[in-house]
């Protein structure tokens, strides 16, 4: 790490609904289940059910506006064992609630699967992977960010701004040294 700093730290405030890194995503996440499910609701005429799924998106959207803003309030710090990446302080707050919720209320309902999601949740505000663990990495200088997979659950967007972008390449790659992906 020569010309390279030896920490590099920074916020940056990400929109949830017009990145297409986070939409990617999300599309994976929610869209595959939703649209075999709107594809066989299509197929059984269910009408009032595909209304129900439409509010739902409606709401969630209204949801993700009010609550956060459309946005995802992020920091990085990247340093010689790994990278850091946390949910912001008033951010997280806010997140802490709803993933209390969502367990209490997971648990109050009978469904433990939407308790673990309220968990799960929780347990990401704060991630670290060392540099060790990463095995792919693919640059996205156009979008600022850089892609960071570990293992099955190690796996960092790290957004950037378009002044850092540069900077954040290069302690990266100076970090994996030799192990390029």
């Amino acid at each position: 790490m020569s010309n390279v700093a030896d920490k590099i730290e920074w916020t940056i405030s990400v929109s949830i609904l017009r990145n297409s890194i986070i939409l990617k995503q999300l599309g994976i996440a929610i869209g595959i289940p939703f649209g075999i499910l709107i594809i066989f609701l299509i197929f059984a005429k269910a009408t009032y059910a595909l209304i129900l799924v439409a509010a739902l998106f409606l709401l969630t959207y209204l949801f993700i506006q009010i609550l956060w803003g459309g946005k995802y309030d992020v920091g990085f710090e990247l340093d010689k064992t790994g990278l850091r990446s946390y949910t912001q302080a008033k951010q997280a707050k806010r997140n802490l609630i709803v993933n209390t919720l969502t367990v209490v209320l997971g648990f109050f309902s009978g469904k433990p699967g939407i308790a673990g999601a309220g968990i799960l949740a929780q347990s990401k505000q704060d991630v670290f992977i060392r540099w060790r663990n990463i095995k792919k990495v693919k640059y996205l200088p156009a979008r600022n960010t850089v892609m960071l997979r570990g293992g099955l659950t190690e796996n960092i967007a790290v957004f950037c701004t378009p002044e850092n972008y540069t900077d954040v390449e290069a302690f990266i790659r100076s970090s994996l040294g030799n192990e390029q992906m």
